[in-house]
C-alpha cells in the first residue's frame, strides 16, 4: 500500500503507506513547509498546528506587522538563503546583477503513479506502477523564471521515500547554479545520534558516532569520488537506539562523485539535514531553456533499530537499484590472479592456476592488471587496452578459450578511466589528462585521469573496451579506479563552466557503464576503486558487486564488511580468501576464518592454490562446496548484525532464508582468551514456532529458545582445556547452521 494525498483546503499533502508517514504544506509566502516524517500517523486534513510559528528577539521577518513569520524558525522542505532564513540552504543561484537571493513559491504538484527514470543518472526504480507512487511539487521564482521541481518517490514495500530535484531556467537570462541538494529535511529537535561510515584505504567504512550538537555536523568527498575517506550514507538515530530497538532514519546518496552530507543544529534545537553534490567548487552554468537534474538521495525511517533499516536498505538496493541479468542470481565463485602474481606471469602460469582452481570447484578465473600494452609495472601502459602478445601470445580470446575449455568462466581487469605518461594514448593526446594550464599535474600511482567530461575521450575508451568484449569470451570485469581527481580543469570548456567538470566527468563514467552493460547484458561487472573508494549506490546500479576493500585479511575485514552492511546488500560485498601472511597487514589467519569471513559477500579466492598443501586444498574444496550450498542463503537473506568488532573482541552476525527455515550465524573471536566466561548470543529473525538442528552443536532448539535465551556460543576456552581437544587460537571462527528439523 502506498498512497499520496493532496487536501485541498489546507494545501497539505500526506505520503504514506504502511510503514511511514511524510506530510508537509504550502506555507502562507507559498515558500514549502515541513511538518512530519516518521512513522505511519492517521490522515486528516489539517495539520496546520504543527507548523509553530512565535515572535522571538533579533529575528527578521518576512511582512509588516507579522512578528511571527520568519523563515529561520519554521521548518522547511527546499529552504533559501538570505530572506529571513539565516541558515545553509538547499539551493542558491547566482544571478547575472550578482544576486543569489531567490523566492521559490509554490506553483502546483502532479501526481504520477510508479517511478519516472532519471536521465543519465543512477537511481531506484520501479518494475510495475502498483509499487510505488511519485509526486512532483513546482516551485517557481518570479523574478528569474527559475522553476524547481521536487520529486518525491513513495514505495508499497519499503520505508523510504527517494528524493530530487529538477532546475529549469524558463527565464531569459542564464544563470550560475552554485548550490543544488538533493534533499532537504527540517527535523524539530537534535535528540540524535550522528553514524557514519568513514575511514582510508584498506580500512573502509568504519562505524563513527557522535552526539548530535547545535552547530555543522557532516561528511563530504571533494575528491572526485565517492571516497575511501566518508561515504555518502549517515544516520541520525535517538541514543537508546540499538540494532534491534529504536528510531533511526537513514540518508543515503545515489551518487560517485563529490557529495555533502550535513547535520545542521541550529540554536533553537531544530536540526537540517541536507544532502547532494557538494557545493564547494561547484557552479553550473544554466542557459535560458535548459535544466539540471540532482542525483538522487534516499532517505529511510525505522522503529525497530538499526538492522530493520539496513534491512530495508538491502532489498531496496539488491532489488530496485541494481539492475540485470545478474541482480537475483548468485555470483560465481572466482579466483583472481593478482595477489598470487602481481604483474609476474605468462599464459601458462595461468593456466596453471586456473586448472587447480577448477579442480577445487572455482567456476570464474579473472586475470587482473597487466596483460596489456607495455604494463609490466604500474608506471606504464594504461590507456593502451591491447593485449601484451608476449605475454599472452593467443590474446585474450585464446587465453578465455583456454579457460572456458577447463570449464570455467573468463573474468578480465580493466582501468578506462585512466592513462600513464608512458604510454601510446598519452604521447597522442597528451591533452587528454584533467590538467590546469600553467600548473604541474599530480599523479597517483603514477596514473593520470582521463577527462571523461569530454564525450569524444569517453567514445574512444568505450570502443577499444567494447571490441574486447566482443571478440572473447568475457564473463566478467573488474572496472577500477586507482586515484582521486587533481588539477580539475578541462581545456574543452571556457572559464565560466569549469565548475561543472567534476560532475561531468562522473556523467561520463556513468554513460561508459551504461553503454558497456547495455551492449553486454550478461557480463557481471564488478566495481572497484582501489578497494573500497568508489563503493557507492551510484556504482551498484551499474555494477550489482564492488571490491570492498583491498584489504583482504580476514580480521581487518570484519569491521569493514560490518559497517559496509549498515547500507549494502551483502550480493554487493566482494570478499575473498587470501593469501598468509596477509599482504596488507601481514597476519597470519587460520584458512577456516579466512572463508568464514569471505562467505558473507561474494565469495573467491586471491592466492596461487597450487602453492597450498594436500590438506588445505582439501580444505578449499569444503569451502567451495559449502558456499555452493549457501550462497542464495547468503546473499539474498535477511542479514542480522549482532555483536560488534567496534565493541569488543567478537564479531557475530547471522543470515536467515525468507522462509525462515534456515539460518547462518557467523562467530568470529580476534584474540583467544584463557578460563573465559560462558558466552551466548540472542539470535534475531527465526520462526518462534520452528524446531532447529544445530548443526554443529548436535543440539535442537525452538527458535524462541534461540531468540530469548540465546545461542550458546561457549567453547574449550572456558576452564581447562581437555588434553584430547583441538585448542583454540587468535583469529578464532565458526559458522553454526541452523535448519529446521525433518526439512
Amino acid at each position: 500500500m502506498r498512497n499520496i494525498v493532496f487536501h485541498k483546503e489546507t494545501k497539505t499533502f500526506h505520503l504514506y503507506n504502511d510503514k511511514i508517514s511524510y506530510i508537509m504544506c504550502v506555507l502562507e509566502n507559498r515558500h514549502m513547509g515541513q511538518i512530519y516524517f516518521g512513522k505511519k500517523i492517521h490522515d486528516k486534513k489539517d495539520f496546520s498546528y504543527l507548523v509553530e510559528k512565535i515572535e522571538r528577539p533579533m529575528t527578521s521577518y518576512v511582512y509588516e506587522g507579522n512578528k511571527s513569520f520568519s523563515l529561520e524558525h519554521i521548518r522547511q522542505e527546499y529552504p533559501v538563503y538570505g530572506t529571513t532564513d539565516y541558515r545553509h540552504p538547499a539551493i542558491e543561484i547566482l544571478q547575472k546583477n550578482g544576486s543569489r537571493i531567490s523566492e521559490f513559491k509554490y506553483d502546483g504538484y502532479q501526481i504520477l503513479p510508479g517511478k519516472p527514470k532519471l536521465q543519465g543518472l543512477p537511481s531506484t526504480y520501479t518494475e510495475t506502477e502498483e509499487e510505488a507512487m511519485t509526486l512532483k511539487i513546482f516551485l517557481k521564482d518570479s523574478l528569474t523564471g527559475i522553476v524547481v521541481e521536487l520529486l518525491y518517490t513513495i514505495f508499497s514495500e519499503y520505508s523510504a521515500i527517494a528524493r530530487s530535484v529538477c532546475i529549469k531556467n524558463t527565464g531569459t537570462m542564464p544563470v550560475h547554479l552554485l548550490t543544488a541538494m538533493s534533499l532537504n529535511l527540517d527535523l524539530p529537535d537534535k535528540d540524535y545520534v550522528w553514524m557514519q561510515l568513514s575511514g582510508a584505504w584498506a580500512r573502509e567504512r568504519y562505524v563513527k558516532m557522535r552526539t548530535l550538537e547545535q552547530g555543522i555536523t557532516a561528511i563530504d568527498s571533494m575528491r572526485g569520488n565517492s571516497s575511501h575517506e566518508q561515504n555518502p550514507f549517515m544516520v541520525l538515530k535517538r541514543k537508546n537506539t540499538d540494532e534491534s530497538k529504536g528510531e533511526a532514519i537513514g540518508f543515503s546518496f545515489i551518487y560517485s562523485g563529490n557529495f555533502r552530507i550535513q547535520a545542521e543544529v541550529d540554536t533553537h534545537d531544530v536540526t537540517r539535514v541536507t544532502v547532494g553534490i557538494n557545493p564547494n567548487g561547484f557552479d553550473w552554468k544554466l542557459e535560458s531553456g535548459e535544466s539540471f537534474q540532482t542525483p538522487e538521495a534516499v532517505m529511510l525511517y525505522s522503529d525497530n533499530g538499526l538492522n530493520e533499516m539496513s534491512q530495508n536498505f538491502h532489498k531496496l538496493y539488491a532489488k530496485r537499484l541494481a539492475r540485470g541479468y545478474w541482480r537475483d542470481r548468485v555470483r560465481p565463485i572466482l579466483n583472481n590472479n593478482w595477489e598470487a602474481t602481481y604483474f609476474d606471469f605468462t599464459e601458462e602460469r595461468l593456466v596453471k592456476i586456473a586448472e587447480k582452481a577448477k579442480e577445487c570447484g572455482i567456476e570464474l578465473f579473472v586475470l587482473d592488471d597487466g596483460w596489456f600494452g607495455e604494463r609490466r609495472n604500474d608506471s606504464a601502459g594504461l590507456g593502451d587496452w591491447i593485449v601484451n602478445k608476449e605475454l599472452l601470445p593467443n590474446g585474450i580470446e585464446g587465453l578465455a578459450d583456454r579457460i572456458e575449455n577447463l570449464g570455467m568462466q573468463f573474468g578480465l581487469w580493466i582501468e578506462p578511466e585512466m592513462v600513464n605518461k608512458d604510454s601510446d594514448l598519452y604521447r597522442q593526446h597528451p591533452d587528454w589528462i584533467l590538467q590546469t594550464p600553467g600548473r604541474t599535474s599530480s599523479h597517483g600511482r603514477n596514473q593520470y585521469v582521463l577527462d571523461f567530461s569530454r564525450k569524444e575521450i569517453v567514445d574512444y575508451i568505450y570502443t577499444m573496451i567494447s571490441k574486447i568484449l566482443s571478440n572473447a569470451k568475457i564473463s566478467y570485469i573488474k572496472w577500477d579506479m586507482n586515484r582521486s581527481i587533481t588539477e580539475c580543469y578541462s581545456i574543452a570548456y571556457p572559464a565560466e563552466r569549469q565548475g561543472e567538470i567534476f560532475h561531468r566527468y562522473i556523467l561520463g563514467v556513468y554513460d561508459l557503464y551504461e553503454r558497456l552493460t547495455s551492449e553486454f547484458p550478461k557480463i557481471l561487472f564488478e566495481s572497484c576503486a582501489s578497494g573500497g573508494g568508489r563503493f557507492d549506490p551510484g556504482m551498484l546500479y551499474y555494477a550489482p558487486q564492488g571490491w570492498t576493500s583491498d584489504d583482504s585479511d580476514a580480521i581487518e575485514r570484519l569491521k569493514i564488511q560490518y559497517g559496509t552492511s549498515m547500507c549494502y546488500p551483502i550480493s554487493s560485498m566482494g570478499s575473498h580468501v587470501s593469501v598468509i601472511p596477509n599482504h596488507q597487514v601481514f597476519r597470519n589467519t587460520p584458512l577456516h576464518t579466512r572463508a568464514n569471513v569471505a562467505y558473507f559477500g561474494t565469495f573467491g579466492y586471491e592466492l596461487d592454490l597450487n602453492k597450498l598443501s594436500d590438506t588445505e586444498i582439501e580444505e578449499v574444496k569444503a569451502q567451495i562446496l559449502f558456499m555452493k550450498k549457501y550462497r542464495q542463503l547468503i546473499q539474498f537473506g535477511t542479514f542480522y548484525r549482532l555483536k560488534s568488532p567496534f565493541e569488543g573482541n567478537e564479531t557475530i552476525w547471522m543470515v536467515v532464508n525468507e522462509e525462515k527455515t534456515t539460518a547462518l550465524v557467523g562467530y568470529y573471536r580476534v584474540l583467544n582468551g584463557v578460563n573465559q566466561p560462558y558466552s551466548r548470543i540472542k539470535l534475531q529473525g527465526l520462526d518462534s514456532n520452528k524446531l532447529y538442528d544445530n548443526i554443529l552443536a548436535k543440539t535442537e532448539h525452538y527458535g524462541d529458545e534461540l531468540m530469548n535465551f540465546g545461542l550458546i556460543t561457549t567453547d574449550v576456552t572456558a576452564g581447562q582445556v581437555p588434553g584430547d581437544a583441538i585448542p583454540c587460537t587468535d583469529f578464532e571462527s565458526r559458522i553454526y547452521i541452523l535448519r529446521e528439523k525433518n526439512i
